[in-house]
């Protein structure tokens, strides 16, 4: 089973922290939330989330995969968090997947993981970075190998959706898609 850590920070998007957390468990994938303190997080329109352990905890367990949710100052807090920056440069270097949403992009960014890379993010949220080389998207999600990146609130269901079929095959991804009773786009 794969696993993944979900880092949850004051301020963060709790529309997007909640859709990965959900989506991913339907999908069978264990999802450890994580905070950076022992304080329940106060996300940025007010919903309370207990994370399940602290960041400290788990920061030298290797993960699947590492994804952040975004919101303001959520994604401020997690880029100010040197014990983070360095689990995304390890995780990157034993090719394991990172992922952000909305502001998180640019945790990734300050980690140096973007450089040379396609990405997305909220708008204005990468521009003045200082990404070297970096392909700004404008697509939904964007996966440059084991970095994927996605926009926005709107967007973190198809986000998590992708993240299901990397972690565990398009079959995965239909099956919880499914129940979901998404609108089909034409």
């Amino acid at each position: 089973m794969a696993t993944v850590l979900i880092p949850l920070a004051q301020g963060c998007e709790e529309l997007e922290a909640v859709t990965l957390i959900d989506l991913l468990r339907r999908a069978g994938i264990e999802v450890i939330t994580a905070g950076l303190d022992e304080q329940p997080v106060k996300a940025s329109r007010g919903t309370v989330l207990v994370p399940d352990t602290t960041l400290d905890t788990v920061k030298d367990r290797d993960f699947d995969m590492i994804v952040l949710p975004g919101g303001l100052p959520g994604a401020d807090h997690l880029d100010a968090d040197a014990r983070l920056r360095e689990m995304l440069r390890r995780h990157t270097e034993r090719e394991r997947y990172v992922a952000a949403i909305c502001a998180a992009p640019k945790v990734l960014a300050s980690a140096g993981l973007l450089d040379n890379r396609k990405a997305t993010s909220f708008p204005g949220i990468l521009d003045g970075a200082g990404v070297a080389g970096l392909e700004y998207q404008t697509d939904a999600v964007v996966q440059d190998g084991r970095i994927v990146t996605s926009r926005g609130p709107g967007t973190a269901m198809d986000f998590a959706l992708a993240l299901i079929e990397l972690l565990a095959g398009q079959a995965k991804r239909i099956e919880v898609e499914g129940p979901l009773q998404r609108p089909q786009v034409v």
